[in-house]
């Protein structure tokens, strides 16, 4: 049998029609669509693995403008002309609406076969979709993580350096200071920058930097040292020292308390905390209340500390008294409770939203527990300025009923609403345009549409919604 010639060169495709071109294609890509001339579409080609979610029906007989949405059209428009004009398109992004879902991303490009018909090859962009939606929402967490750590930082920075006893963070291998609060630098009449990294014991008696050497190595041996008494080198002012050892990311920390012994008068620890802005209450390991400040007394809605002490903490903190005890027994096994979230219950029934804090000691004759209770109520109450905004906007519309027709009064709520919540996405992304989209569950482009519909964007950037991603 006689073989057949050789083709020339760049003609083995000249006589494959667009629908086996279609076919062909429909292999690399997930949808693949036959146009004519005039930009109608022919014949549909879907990936029987890959795009059998997208419904294409009544899509023959239609052009590819009309099965996109509104805002992905012009795009639409100009692959098919770009194709037409040059034989191929650049790839864009087209969504297509879908009944009761979310519109459909899909990547298009195109291919001019046989004179003027295209084939337009498309590919599924659900799944990077929503790895971007992920990705918003997991910069989100760790932005909202980020700064909520910062708030427990500052507050508890705050208190370090307001407390009246010398405290000294120490790294626990090397015995580096690492920082020091402002008592500390008072009773070594230094400041920070000559006392922070250097070696302690430093600044006391020779004859005291054995034991105080000694007084380290048992904390970091056992945890907790006994408490030793020496004096400073230059004033001679007597103290005693005690260090706690902890563990933090990093490695391992000592706590070393000094507690100066020359009877000056200092403010008081317990008389801050009576008048901080949180609440700060001390129970015994059961629970019961020992002392607590003023600001749990307005939490609870009692007038007199001799209405609370005696009184189990449950009785206003946490559900059902559940809460109180699973603190408890988180102190027990981890000795610190950070930032838990619960409610509050007044004596008159008033429920708050509270954030509770909790460290346990065993120093003292009676171990006890101490509860920073921050209230988020009134946090909320000072928040968002732009929900009484529109609820003020709102109680506007509402005066006009029977001035308007029910159809503007709508209208105008759902503007309202809509401009609103694309306020609140552009402030929660600190004004990226993309992540707000994602956000909303919108393209780029319709949310371009809706700024410029509300005028919220700026005369610089009037037109970056006509720009092809």
């Amino acid at each position: 049998m006689a073989s057949r010639p050789p083709l020339p060169p760049g003609t083995a495709f000249d006589e494959m029609d667009a629908v086996v071109a279609a076919d062909l294609l429909t292999v690399g890509g997930d949808f693949a669509l036959t146009l004519d001339a005039c930009g109608v579409i022919e014949d549909v080609r879907i990936n029987p693995v890959e795009g059998e979610t997208l419904d294409t029906q009544g899509w023959v007989g239609r052009t590819l403008a009309q099965v996109v949405t509104v805002e992905t059209r012009g795009k639409a428009e100009a692959l098919i002309a770009e194709g037409t004009q040059r034989g191929s398109a650049r790839r864009r992004q087209l969504n297509h609406p879908q009944s009761g879902r979310t519109d459909f991303p899909v990547q298009y490009s195109a291919i001019r076969v046989r004179g003027r018909r295209l084939v337009v090859v498309g590919r599924d962009l659900r799944a990077l979709s929503a790895l971007q939606q992920r990705l918003v929402s997991a910069q989100e967490t760790m932005e909202r993580d980020h700064w909520r750590l910062r708030h427990a930082e500052t507050r508890y920075r705050h208190l370090f350096q307001m407390a009246s006893e010398a405290i000294l963070v120490l790294d626990a291998d090397t015995h580096r200071i690492v920082d020091a609060n402002r008592a500390a630098l008072s009773l070594f009449a230094v400041d920070a920058d000559a006392l922070v990294g250097q070696t302690f014991p430093v600044g006391v008696r020779s004859a005291d930097v054995g034991q105080l050497t000694a007084m380290l190595a048992q904390a970091r041996a056992t945890g907790r040292s006994e408490t030793e008494r020496a004096e400073m080198k230059v004033t001679g002012m007597p103290f005693t020292a005690s260090a706690t050892c902890f563990r933090q990311e990093t490695g391992t920390v000592m706590l070393l308390r000094l507690v100066s012994e020359d009877g000056a008068e200092r403010p008081p620890l317990s008389e801050l905390l009576e008048h901080a802005p949180d609440a700060f209450v001390v129970t015994d390991f059961g629970g019961q209340i020992l002392t607590a400040n003023a600001a749990f007394l307005d939490l609870a809605n009692v007038s007199r500390d001799a209405e609370a002490v005696g009184l189990p903490l449950a009785r206003w903190l946490g559900h059902d008294g559940a809460d109180v005890s699973g603190y408890l027994a988180a102190l027990k096994e981890h000795g610190v409770v950070r930032l838990a979230r619960t409610s509050a219950r007044g004596h008159h029934g008033a429920l708050s939203e509270v954030e509770v804090s909790a460290v346990w000691s065993d120093e003292g004759e009676v171990p006890c527990v101490g509860w920073v209770i921050r209230d988020l109520g009134r946090r909320s109450a000072a928040g968002p300025e732009a929900v009484r905004d529109i609820s003020r906007a709102v109680e506007h519309l509402t005066r006009l009923v029977g001035q308007v027709s029910l159809r503007e009064l709508v209208r105008d709520t759902i503007d309202l609403v809509e401009r609103h919540f694309i306020g609140a996405a552009l402030d929660l992304t600190k004004d990226n345009r993309t992540s707000a989209a994602e956000l909303l569950g919108v393209s780029r482009q319709s949310l371009y549409v809706k700024l410029r519909r509300y005028q919220l964007l700026n005369s610089a950037d009037a037109h970056v919604g006509d720009v092809e991603p």
